[in-house]
């Protein structure tokens, strides 16, 4: 399953927090489906998007809700320092 998700770089994060939202990203996806073989990419763009590549409708589903969970929890596992 491939994962690519775009930020827009109107809005540009701290710096690091693209890599850091990719990695927290992996772990999660990685602890829900650890059977699937995935790649996540984080990286600016146009627009935000999340693309599901190889997955179903019900994976997609999962990855978006926990693109959501990782986002909405960025003061846990997110230090500018």
């Amino acid at each position: 399953m491939r994962i690519e998700v775009t930020v827009a770089k109107t809005a540009p994060l701290p710096p690091g927090a693209i890599e850091a939202l990719g990695a927290e990203l992996h772990r999660r996806i990685n602890a829900a489906f650890p059977l699937a073989d995935h790649h996540v990419q984080v990286r600016y763009a146009g627009g935000n998007q999340l693309t599901v590549m190889g997955g179903n409708k019900d994976d997609k589903a999962r990855i978006t809700d926990i693109l959501q969970e990782t986002w909405e929890s960025a003061d846990d596992w997110f230090s500018a320092d």
